[in-house]
């Protein structure tokens, strides 16, 4: 899989990780574990490491931490996780919930979740990467809307990574937050990549275009993966699934070639057009 760099470290990440909302919120049963272990066994695969959480996802960061410690596969993963509750006390509670929940003396990117709070917190985070308990630092929203905020904090703040909604339907990003990450040097991380699957359901029943092979593009889920990733700005997209068949198309999109400037526009005209 392409790899790129952590701006704050030259870390290489792996472009393509998974989100684990509501696909890794699951119980005990047997055959849905098997099931998102085969998805982690995927990325690994791939070269992939990013598995990106939340205390808001319901199980899913304690079913990530047993999954990793079955499999023995702690150290392939690049852990990234949120505080999302108000107040110091109840953040430090709450991510040290998310170290035993994941089994991790260590997580590797801890993020203030849609901003809550986030001057408080961001004392704590910035006191626990000294103390190395965590390795990056960063903030995360999903609206539009929150773009202007996430700019002002990352050309306030020193911040490692900032995380985002962006898709080919969706591109506000590309003029409100994404330069100015590049310019600050924040790693960028893309969630929603699928628009909540809005994007399937538009070209339903719609052949890919033949030009996608120019950039060694075979699927639909590629094409909008690939479109995000030509970004040059962009560091990681976290496409979330519980399906082994969909974690192997959506790392496809992280090998071989990513569209260039004028492919993206090209692939944009053409998703406007429909």
């Amino acid at each position: 899989m392409l790899a790129r760099p952590i701006p704050q470290s030259n870390e290489p990440l792996p472009v393509v990780g998974i989100g684990t909302w509501q696909t890794f919120d699951v119980g005990s049963e047997r055959t849905e574990l098997d099931q998102r272990k085969e998805v982690l066994r995927t990325l690994f695969a791939a070269g992939g490491r990013v598995i990106d959480s939340s205390p808001m996802y319901g199980r899913a960061e304690a079913v990530v931490g047993s999954l990793l410690a079955e499999m023995d596969a702690r150290d392939k993963a690049f852990l990234a996780t949120k505080v999302w509750t108000t107040g110091e006390a109840a953040g430090i509670a709450q991510m040290e919930a998310s170290f035993a929940k994941l089994q991790a003396r260590t997580i590797d990117l801890m993020q203030i979740h849609n901003l809550v709070d986030w001057r408080t917190h961001l004392r704590t985070l910035r006191t626990w990467k000294e103390q190395k308990r965590l390795r990056y630092i960063g903030i995360t929203h999903y609206t539009v809307p929150s773009l202007e905020e996430l700019a002002a904090i990352i050309r306030a703040e020193q911040i490692d990574f900032v995380q985002c909604a962006y898709s080919i339907n969706v591109r506000g990003a590309d003029a409100r937050l994404l330069p100015v990450a590049a310019e600050k040097g924040v790693a960028v991380v893309v969630n929603q990549p699928f628009d909540s699957g809005a994007l399937f359901r538009k070209v339903r029943g719609r052949a890919l275009p033949g030009w996608a092979s120019e950039f060694d593009c075979a699927s639909w889920g590629q094409f909008f993966l690939k479109f995000i990733l030509g970004h040059p700005s962009v560091t990681c997209v976290i496409p979330g699934t519980a399906k082994p068949e969909h974690a192997r198309d959506n790392v496809a999109a992280g090998m071989g070639r990513l569209p260039d400037q004028d492919q993206r526009r090209r692939m944009a005209a053409f998703w406007d057009s429909l």
